[in-house]
């Protein structure tokens, strides 16, 4: 290859200094830097000069959709509603809502100088939606949410949807530019009132909880919690309650949610039947004032919708329900009442004794300790003396505590020798360290019709039927609970 003659070696040189110069050039239609997050609360180092942290605490939100304004006000650690009306807020919601505003970013500039009619082609005047947000940014301390200085506010209008990509054209106030926000923006912000507010409304806490007292045609009740979370009718008769499908039927009020909230006025209420409902429910608390629901039902030529009112001390709360509601409080006490033979706490029993029936010695075994464990030791007191196998008695034990009931009938009064049973039945006594009697099982004899089944009393006056599978466990002999001797060496 032949060297470069004067003139081109000049051309070449220039030629190379004027393509450098070119590309460190900013070309007039570049497009400008990332635009950065939609809520910009300090530059983008990330703290302020005193050290406090980039990350805002908003405390108002106002969210302008379908026509609409609603306002929401962070007080203490929650938030709600105060216009148009005061309501509890939706805290998924209202989280996810902050979470896109605290992080989210534009995707790109897709103007930066519009004009009016570029606006509404992308559906920005008006807009679609808008969000006002004000928040502080903390000092160092985790304080400044009184001072001027440290208050930011952004106001930020969405249009109308990319149907290219999903995404949303979107606006600042102050800043002249139409960005693109990613699709999950909108979804977030663009929330109408019902979409803001908190559907969970029927619900009352179990704990404090002490009564709760069901009025309506189809039958009433009153249950009533003691102290050891045991729940009891009270009315129409004395029953032990299950306290595991109480709990699933308090459960499933909580998640009747509310379908649309209309106007509480007393025209309205009247209209819906509210002073005539289909089922009341009192609420009483161990604190505060007691929580009153009613349910009604509006025959229509549409349908039949349920509408529920919950009122507790100056708060009223009214909203169309689905109509499943309508009958969670009334499962019927059948199903409600506890089928449980037994009702004992398994660490205070100390003695069992065991009835065979008439003619077979009874069986007695006790703790040779006071501990509290399932597998402490027990030893056979009579009629032949001995160690007691520990994993016996615990089946045993665990036996009595989860019979169940197949069926449950009326109480049998003066008729329990009708029955088969009578003080010489089968059957077995449970008592405690002092020899007070915890629960005692009196085995009949077969039902007619279901000879798998035998009539039973257990804890409560009620006529019971047991399957006769789950009792063949029952020790009559010595020797089905005694420890095997050692064996004798050959």
């Amino acid at each position: 290859m032949s060297p470069l003659s004067p003139p081109r070696r000049c051309l070449f040189v220039l030629t190379a200094v004027l393509g450098l110069w070119a590309c460190q050039k900013k070309p007039e239609g570049a497009a400008p830097p990332p635009p950065g997050q939609i809520f910009a609360a300090t530059a983008p180092e990330g703290t302020s000069e005193d050290g406090g942290t980039a990350a805002p605490v908003f405390t108002r939100i106002t969210v302008q959709s379908q026509g609409q304004a609603t306002v929401l006000e962070r007080q203490e650690s929650t938030w709600r509603i105060t216009a148009p009306v005061a309501a509890r807020a939706d805290k998924w919601t209202v989280d996810n809502l902050l979470r896109q505003l605290q992080s989210a970013k534009f995707k790109s500039t897709v103007t930066e100088a519009p004009t009016e009619a570029d606006l509404q082609k992308y559906g920005l005047q008006p807009p679609v939606f808008s969000v006002t947000a004000q928040a502080y940014l903390p000092d160092a301390s985790g304080g400044g949410q009184e001072a001027p200085d440290r208050q930011r506010t952004v106001t930020l209008q969405g249009g109308l949807e990319n149907a290219f990509d999903g995404s949303v054209y979107v606006r600042r106030e102050g800043d002249p530019r139409v960005y693109a926000a990613d699709g999950a923006v909108r979804y977030a912000l663009d929330k109408e009132l019902y979409a803001l507010r908190e559907k969970e409304f029927l619900g009352v806490e179990e704990p404090p909880l002490k009564t709760l007292t069901v009025t309506a045609k189809a039958g009433g009740y009153t249950l009533e919690q003691d102290a050891d979370k045991a729940w009891r009718f009270t009315k129409p008769s004395p029953l032990r309650a299950d306290a595991a499908k109480v709990k699933k039927m308090l459960q499933s009020l909580r998640e009747q949610r509310a379908l649309a909230f209309p106007p509480d006025t007393p025209e309205e209420r009247a209209r819906l039947g509210l002073d005539k409902p289909l089922v009341e429910a009192l609420f009483t608390l161990a604190e505060g004032a007691p929580v009153r629901v009613r349910l009604s039902r509006v025959e229509g030529a549409a349908g039949a919708p349920v509408y529920a009112l919950r009122e507790q001390g100056q708060e009223a709360l009214l909203a169309q329900v689905p109509e499943a509601a309508a009958a969670v409080l009334l499962p019927g006490i059948p199903a409600l009442r506890d089928t449980t033979v037994l009702a004992f706490r398994r660490e205070d029993v100390k003695r069992l004794v065991f009835h065979g029936g008439p003619d077979v010695p009874s069986l007695t075994l006790e703790k040779t300790d006071l501990g509290t464990g399932p597998l402490d030791a027990w030893r056979v007191v009579s009629p032949q003396p001995g160690k007691a196998r520990t994993g016996k008695v615990a089946a045993l034990l665990k036996l009595l505590g989860t019979l169940k009931a197949a069926a449950v009938g009326a109480p049998a009064g003066k008729t329990w020798a009708a029955y088969g049973i009578t003080p010489t039945s089968r059957g077995a006594v449970l008592l405690d360290a002092d020899g007070r009697e915890l629960a005692r099982l009196s085995l009949g004899r077969e039902v007619p019709g279901r000879g798998e089944h035998v009539y039973a009393r257990g804890s409560g006056d009620e006529l019971l039927e047991v399957e006769q599978a789950r009792l063949a466990e029952l020790p009559s002999r010595p020797e089905d609970v005694l420890e095997a001797p050692p064996t004798a060496p050959p």
